[in-house]
């Protein structure tokens, strides 16, 4: 079962939320939170599978909720999804830089989300080759960049080269085709990668490449 707290200030999205994941025989609302202040003391008294987390609240908001779960020696399994109106948003390039495995515009159809709950509890990031890419580009071209949080050299060249290729949004299933080596191999190399640096996802590896310039926004 995973077992999923809702963190937003507006008590019909909440109650939406819950209804559909709810609904599913794999998923349950375990807490909801009405900011970042009870989402992070709900995070840490309930130590869900995920956080879906509504980035704009009132005193401590997503952001800082957000990096509040995922410095939590105890939550180092916990996911948090940001939930955002707007599709590019510094604060959501923010959120993923401090741990966040990906975000979600609000108007996501209920299949997605219920999709992305399981993608995110299994581990993986919301990273794909579309918005959530051009999001990291552009935020991480744009703004003050601040002190890479890891160090890529002790990387092995095809672990750059991998991290390189994850940056760029390719599936572990398509780095293994680029590659020309086994989707197993390649999931290995992301892995250990992800490891080396203190990467919790693939989102957070992401960012630093960005940061550390192995991978350059795209300029058009």
């Amino acid at each position: 079962m995973i077992r999923v707290l809702l963190a937003d200030d507006q008590a019909l999205v909440r109650a939406g939320f819950r209804a559909l994941l709810d609904s599913q025989a794999d998923l349950a609302v375990v807490g909801e939170a009405k900011d970042g202040a009870e989402a992070a003391k709900l995070a840490d008294a309930l130590t869900p599978d995920v956080v879906l987390m509504d980035i704009r609240m009132p005193g401590v908001d997503g952001l800082e909720a957000t990096r509040r779960i995922t410095a939590s020696p105890r939550l180092t399994a916990t996911r948090v999804v940001i939930l955002t109106t707007f599709d590019l948003d510094e604060y959501v390039f923010e959120a993923i830089r401090v741990g966040a495995s990906g975000f979600l515009v609000k108007d996501t159809e209920p299949a997605d989300l219920v999709q992305a709950v399981r993608v995110v509890a299994r581990g993986d990031a919301l990273l794909s080759p579309g918005v959530t890419r051009r999001l990291i580009a552009e935020f991480a071209g744009h703004l003050r960049r601040p002190a890479p949080t890891a160090d890529l050299d002790v990387l092995t060249d095809r672990e750059r080269e991998v991290v390189a290729l994850v940056a760029a949004g390719l599936s572990n299933a398509e780095i293994a085709d680029r590659l020309v080596v086994s989707p197993a191999t390649a999931k290995t190399h992301v892995s250990r990668a992800m490891a080396k640096v203190g990467a919790r996802d693939r989102a957070q590896l992401v960012v630093l490449a960005y940061e550390t310039g192995l991978v350059r926004p795209r300029t058009a």
